[in-house]
Parts: structure tokens; sequence; C-alpha cells
């Protein structure tokens, strides 16, 4: 055997874990010991410490592409890893990875399990194969701890890690398979009523993160380190299912247990939809309902078209006097500048306007009430939803046919090692190759069919939520906070149109005009008023 070849090693670790039971200095005093017994150089060594070879990519591990520079300039002869599968276990990669670095003049040995050649078909075939099985392995191994993680949510158990704001862990009787007690996880009371009173000013009256870090600081209520709930805590304490009594783990997600439940349901639905309004649509949801002035930036002149601004005045007083009350008024600036061109008045009393709209959405929820309930589904709509559903369930079934066949070929692979199959190396391959990307067709219809399939139930459960989320509305509305109402108004009402005398007209913004038949048969979502 040829001597002095200059060697680069390679260890990996997929975990944590792994590191701190010193696996990787197992594999470079091994590789170290089989290096020396052939008379090789070791010349550089590299470590990737918890990078997963099945999950993360050969394009996005670092230590790959420095050793295939280094393999283009001809800086080592030997690439030693302590196992083949340290170089990866992607079944759609990693072959083609050792293939890349034989064929560019670099030997790939494991000190373990000896060189790997590619002089013929059957060493290309066991190459394949090597990496195939490790691929299977990490998905089965992927597959139980999901699996397992999946059946401790269901179960309504912890699956482990940070124990979210609201809740605690106590040890309540129950023992694991080692015979250790373990801990359940329980609705902390005290921190439960900090959650509740997030939620309900975040939806309520239209705290945003920041004031709300500010309001419960300045009350006296602080995180579990003694210090104030910061802005990305408590929006990722709003996105939390969890505090509807949900237990998650990735994509599965346990039933709803009363017995963790801090929130209701509606109101964390309520905060994701707000929180969506904000991100995407900002002139739907305020951010802002501090002000006493309920219609701030939805109010226009009727005669020019311009938006009205707030301005407040509280009188002259003499020396001496108390200050007087300070009053809201809704001034158009156009008029102002150009008296000339908008025959309206220059202001309006914003008490007087707020007290108008106050009492026309009372009344007009209050209507709303007695309404009848709509059909929300039409018989073509159900008969759309039926056709969709069919199509993905045929695609789903066309789609574990190809799966099937693939693994048919897979299997094949073996039997054309041992002279017993049916077709040549470089037809399975080829076999192999279509199938896959037929598979990849089918995935992509498949999901398209899905998509289609959720958007027509989503549109008409969106109906359903709207009529849901308005009759919400009527009942908290009256006895809301002046930051509630607001909030409600807000994604209420499009615009108020005001003109001389108090002539006003209300701009709804709502779009499902069943809601709106019994104000006008044709439809019109608008209201009038008149002053007498």
């Amino acid at each position: 055997m040829e001597k002095n070849k200059r060697v680069y090693c390679l260890y990996r670790v997929s975990t944590k874990g792994q590191v701190e039971k010193d696996d990787i200095p197992m594999q470079k005093q091994y590789c170290r010991e089989f290096a020396e017994s052939q008379g090789w150089t070791i010349i550089k060594e590299f470590a990737e410490k918890g990078v997963s070879g099945f999950k993360v990519a050969a394009a996005d591990r670092d230590a790959i592409q420095e050793i295939r520079q280094d393999a283009e300039e001809r800086k080592f002869d030997i690439l030693l890893v302590f196992m083949f599968d340290r170089l990866g276990r992607r079944d759609d990669e990693t072959p083609f990875v050792v293939e890349w670095f034989i064929r560019n003049g670099i030997e790939v040995w494991s000190a373990m399990e000896g060189q790997q050649k590619m002089d013929d078909h059957i060493d290309k075939l066991l190459n394949y194969i090597r990496y195939w099985q490790a691929s299977g392995e990490s998905l089965k191994t992927s597959a139980r701890t999901k699996t397992r993680l999946s059946q401790i949510v269901q179960e309504g158990r912890f699956r482990g890690g940070i124990v979210p704001y609201g809740y605690r862990l106590e040890k309540q009787g129950r023992f694991n398979k080692k015979n250790h007690e373990v801990n359940e996880i329980l609705v902390d009371p005290d921190e439960a009523a900090v959650v509740r009173i997030i939620f309900e000013k975040y939806v309520y009256e239209g705290f945003g993160a920041q004031r709300l870090s500010r309001w419960l600081y300045n009350n006296g209520y602080l995180n579990r380190k003694g210090t104030n709930f910061a802005n990305t805590t408590i929006i990722k304490m709003l996105k939390n299912i969890m505090y509807v009594g949900i237990l998650r783990s990735g994509e599965t997600r346990s039933e709803i247990f009363p017995e963790l439940q801090i929130v209701p349901l509606d109101l964390y639905e309520r905060a994701q939809e707000l929180m969506e309004a904000r991100t995407m649509h900002h002139n739907e949801v305020p951010f802002n309902s501090k002000g006493k002035a309920l219609l701030s930036g939805m109010v226009y002149c009727a005669h020019c078209g311009s938006k009205l601004v707030l301005t407040t005045s509280s009188g002259r007083r003499a020396k001496g006097e108390p200050k007087r009350e300070t009053h809201i008024r809704y001034a158009c600036h156009y008029k102002i500048r150009h008296p000339q061109d908008c025959d309206g008045q220059t202001g309006y009393s914003g008490e007087k306007l707020d007290g108008i709209i106050d009492k026309i959405v009372i009344q007009l929820f209050e209507r709303m009430k007695t309404a009848p309930r709509s059909q929300l589904i039409q018989k073509q709509r159900e008969k759309e939803l039926q056709l969709a559903n069919s199509s993905v369930a045929n695609l789903e079934k066309l789609h574990a046919s190809a799966e099937r066949e693939l693994e048919s070929y897979k299997k094949e692979i073996i039997k054309t090692i041992n002279g017993t199959g049916s077709f040549g190396a470089d037809i399975l391959g080829e076999m192999i190759e279509d199938t896959r990307s037929k598979l990849a067709a089918l995935a992509q219809e498949l999901e398209q069919a899905k998509e289609k399939a959720a958007d027509l139930k989503s549109s008409a459960v969106a109906v359903q939520k709207e009529y849901d989320k308005i009759m919400s509305w009527a009942d908290l509305y009256a006895g809301s906070s002046i930051e509630g109402k607001k909030m409600i108004l807000r994604q209420l009402i499009e615009r108020v149109n005001i003109g001389r005398n108090f002539e006003i007209e209300v701009e709804f913004k709502i779009s499902v005009t069943q809601f709106f038949d019994f104000l006008h048969p044709e439809g019109d979502k608008s209201v009038y008023y008149r002053a007498s």
C-alpha cells in the first residue's frame, strides 16, 4: 500500500447529546489509529457537531463545501470517516457526493468499512444501497420520535422543553418505565390571570405588544425573572395555542383539555385575526386605541371629501380660574385653507358626532340580533366542495401507488446485485428516476387540489365566522370601554361622511350583505342620519 498519503478526516454527530457523550473524540481516536496503521498522514480534521446527515443537505454543510474546494485544488489524497454514514444519510444526495470525490481523484475510506470504489455498476449499486439503508433508518427513527411525541400530547401530557408562562410542573404520583416519578403540567392560577389580561386587553381594548408591556410593568405584573414582559414575549404568548388547552408537537394537535385551558378558543382565534390584520392590512385595525375620540381617522367632509382631523379646545379663562374642560372637535383643514372651495362647516363637535354614531351602532346591533340566520352554504357550493374532495382522494391513491412502485424498484436493486433481478442496473436506475419524477408531479398536483378544496371549505366557513364575529360585537359593544368601542368601530365602519347641520352617512365595510338586507332591500351598506 502506498505510504505518505495526505488525509482529511471528517467527524460528525447529529445531536448535542452525542457531543456530551464524547462521540467525536471516539471517532477521532479510531480514525487516527487507522491512518497510522496504513502509514498515512492526517493533515486536517473537520468536526461537525449537532449536524443531521439526513435533514441537512451537503450544500448547507460548511465542512463538506470546504473539503470539496480543497479536493478540486488537490490538497489531499484521502477522505477518511469513521463510518460512511458520517458523510450523510440522504439516499438522493450522499451517494453522488461520494462518487464526486472519487471521480475527482480522492479516495473515500471508512475506518470501519474500508474503501468505497466506483470501478463498475456493482460498486455504484452498493454505494447507493448503503445510503438508501441509512436514509431508511433515519426515516424510521424520525417516525418513531414523532409518533411518540404525538402520543404524549394526545394523552394530555407535556412533551418537554421550557414550561410556558401560565403553567407549572408538579409531581402527581405518576411513574415512568424506569420507576422515576415524573412531572405533570398544571395551570398556575396567578400566572394564568396575567395571560387572560394580556389576551383581553389585546382583543377588547386594542392594546399592542409595546403598550401591553408598559401597562403590565406599570401595574406591577412581572415575568418569572422579576423583569418586564418584552414585546416579543407577549407576541409569542398571544400565538401560543396551548393557552386554549391544546397541546402541540409538530403538526400534531391534541383535543382541548379543559383542565389546561386558560383562555377560551374564540378569544384566542380573535387575537390571531387581529394580529394578522395588523400585519397585513394596517388600515383595518387601529394600532392606537388611546384618546377619547371614537372616530379618529374615519371622519370625512361630505362637501369636499377631505379627511377631518382632531383638534381640542378648552376656551379662554381668566387668570386664577380653574382649567376648563377640554372639548374634542373634528375639523376640515381644507375648508380652513381653501374656504372658497368647500361649502361645508369648518368643524363639528366631537362629543356630538361620537354620541350620534354610538347610538346608531347600538340600534344597528339591536336590530341585527333579531335578524334571521342566513343560509350560509348553498347547494352549488356543497357540490363543488364534494368534487374537490373527490379529486383529492383520487390523487392520494395515485400518489400512494407511485410510492409503492418506487419501493418495489428499490427492492429490485438487491436482486440485481445477486444476479436474479429482472432488470439491468442502467434500466433500473432509469425506472427509479422516472418514478421519482412522477411522484414529484403527483405531489404538486395533490397539493394544488388540497388548496382548492381548502379554499372552497374556508370560504363557506368564513361567512359563518363573519356572522359569529359581528354578533359577538353586538353583545360586547354597549358595555365596552372607549378603547373597546374604538376597536369594534374600526372594523365595522369604512368611513363617516358628515355635512352641514350634522347630515351623516355611515359606510360599513362588512362584505356579507345578507347581514344588512334588513336595512335596505337593495343591499346598500350605508346608514343615513339627519339632525332634527
